[in-house]
């Protein structure tokens, strides 16, 4: 599912992707799914970088398009929260990591993981670090080979190191 110039892509401009990608999907998630034919103008005008903007363009178009496979996945262990009553933001970081950890087997868990709380601590709440941290722990653990990278990323579901 990855290409050869998407495995290479320098740390970097993949953590600017994935802003790029939560602002999209935050438009995409207030305005609506019509949002999307202006999605190659957004990124011309946020995103010089073509390799940046390539895959930002594959992470969001993925993520709209298993929306719903997402959505079910992150509600199924998100225990007392309904995903549409989450922050806009957390939702929407949640979505993305959950992208990554499901459909991207060149991104290591942690790695999804940790970029998704930095993200959460960056755009949304204090609290948002540890919320997103516990909801993609227990989706981590659900993937095939979870047994076989046991721990997380190091800190607590309460965000504790």
């Amino acid at each position: 599912m990855t290409t050869p110039s998407q495995q290479s892509l320098p740390v970097k401009k993949r953590t600017r992707a994935r802003e790029l990608c939560l602002q999209f999907l935050y438009q995409v998630d207030l305005v609506g799914e019509e949002t999307l034919e202006g999605l190659n103008a957004f990124l011309r005008d946020e995103e010089k970088d073509r390799d940046t903007r390539a895959y930002a363009e594959t992470m969001i178009r993925t993520t709209c398009q298993q929306r719903e496979a997402i959505d079910e996945r992150i509600q199924s262990v998100a225990q007392n929260w309904q995903i549409h009553r989450m922050a806009v933001i957390d939702r929407n970081v949640l979505r993305l990591a959950t992208y990554e950890l499901l459909y991207r087997d060149d991104i290591p868990p942690k790695v999804a993981i940790n970029e998704a709380i930095e993200l959460g601590k960056r755009f949304s709440t204090s609290n948002s670090g540890a919320f997103i941290n516990g909801i993609l722990d227990k989706i981590k653990s659900g993937l095939p080979n979870a047994a076989s990278e046991a721990g997380s990323t190091g800190e607590g579901s309460d965000g504790t190191a």
